[in-house]
């Protein structure tokens, strides 16, 4: 049996459509990223000690670094909505052991160590024969890739990203 829409349930869905669209642009307008919510899973030290890492593995040259654009926060928030509760709690314990395998082997935090120091620590957890050692190293790796390149500086500035590629010209005159 073939069920057929009311012309109600027409109008009123219509309407609600319209009324949505006509309420997005005020609703997306004239926000803040300091009045987005915040729904961190790490403590500021342990999203400090991540800004490093993630420094350290895009560090500021003639162009910004990670931490520069941003890139810390990006991948706390990714890791805080995309994954498991298994998977972040992995991540915040990869930070921890981060620190801990900085103190054992240098004496002094991550934050402290100097360039060759801390990119010797992150080869130490990209080569750990834990394998979620090497999880985790390869998730902050991957997403710090992932937000650096999507990053607007970049997509603007490095990569020349178009949204609409090619250009219609109109009023060309034709031969």
């Amino acid at each position: 049996m073939i069920k057929y829409m009311k012309r109600r349930n027409v109008l009123k869905s219509m309407a609600i459509a319209v009324g949505g669209a006509v309420a997005l642009p005020s609703w997306a307008s004239h926000w803040l990223a300091a009045q987005l919510p915040t729904h961190s899973f790490l403590s500021n030290a342990t999203s400090s000690l991540l800004a490093t890492v993630v420094e350290t593995i895009i560090p500021k040259t003639d162009t910004p670094g990670a931490t520069d654009l941003g890139i810390g926060p990006f991948v706390e928030k990714m890791v805080a909505d995309c994954y498991s509760k298994t998977v972040q709690e992995n991540f915040a314990k990869g930070l921890t052991q981060v620190d801990a395998l900085t103190q054992t082997r240098h004496n002094k935090g991550f934050a402290q160590c100097d360039t060759a120091q801390k990119i010797a620590v992150l080869k130490a957890f990209e080569n750990h024969s834990e394998a979620q050692l090497r999880e985790f190293y390869g998730l902050v790796k991957q997403l710090t890739i992932l937000g650096y390149m999507n990053s607007e500086y970049v997509m603007n500035n490095i990569t020349h990203y178009e949204m609409v590629p090619g250009r219609f010209h109109g009023c060309v005159p034709v031969k």
